[in-house]
């Protein structure tokens, strides 16, 4: 039943959908009976995709921090803080999924987390080329991956903003944006 799995995939673009799109592999996932494991960058642990899947058998979320900022609202000493939070949360997941033989890992937003700077790339590329389990599919969602991270990945879908309605000034609604 694992024979074809352990590709990466990447979400990314300035478009809406990135983290749906995850989910719904997710819930693909989940539903043909493999185990997934869910942690969200730079969210709380209250988004509406989160209280309908944690329901779902064989989808595992971790908890992050409760209250999140936006990077730009971070002073300095936040950004070491939640830089050096991340990456010990990153190797404590990468770990159970291994530990755990999950045989599907997602890490939302985690591309955006690296480009805001509270995350070393690095430690992703690592991981992905030396340490991830051999069946272990990986899904990453966020707006400008490296070129390094687009060769490296199997599928990379760019979902592109035509037209939004942020951009008249309106606020994300629940259920719908958030």
């Amino acid at each position: 039943m694992k024979d074809n799995l352990g590709y990466v995939h990447v979400y990314c673009g300035d478009g809406k959908g990135k983290t749906t799109t995850a989910m719904g592999l997710c819930t693909r996932a989940a539903g043909y009976g493999y185990k997934v494991l869910i942690y969200q960058f730079m969210k709380n642990n209250k988004t509406s995709e989160r209280k309908i899947l944690q329901q779902v058998p064989n989808i595992t979320f971790v908890n992050g921090l409760e209250q999140e900022k936006f990077s730009f609202q971070m002073t300095l000493s936040e950004k070491l803080e939640r830089k050096n939070y991340y990456e010990k949360q990153f190797r404590k997941i990468t770990a159970k999924a291994a530990e755990e033989d999950y045989d599907l890992l997602f890490f939302d937003e985690l591309i955006y987390t690296i480009r805001a700077g509270l995350f070393d790339e690095q430690i992703l590329l690592d991981y992905l080329k030396k340490e991830k389990p051999e069946h272990l599919e990986v899904i990453l969602t966020g707006q400008q991956p490296s070129d390094e991270l687009v060769e490296l990945a199997d599928y990379v879908s760019e979902i592109r903003k035509i037209k939004h309605p942020f951009d008249q000034g309106l606020p994300a609604r629940p259920g719908i944006e958030k």
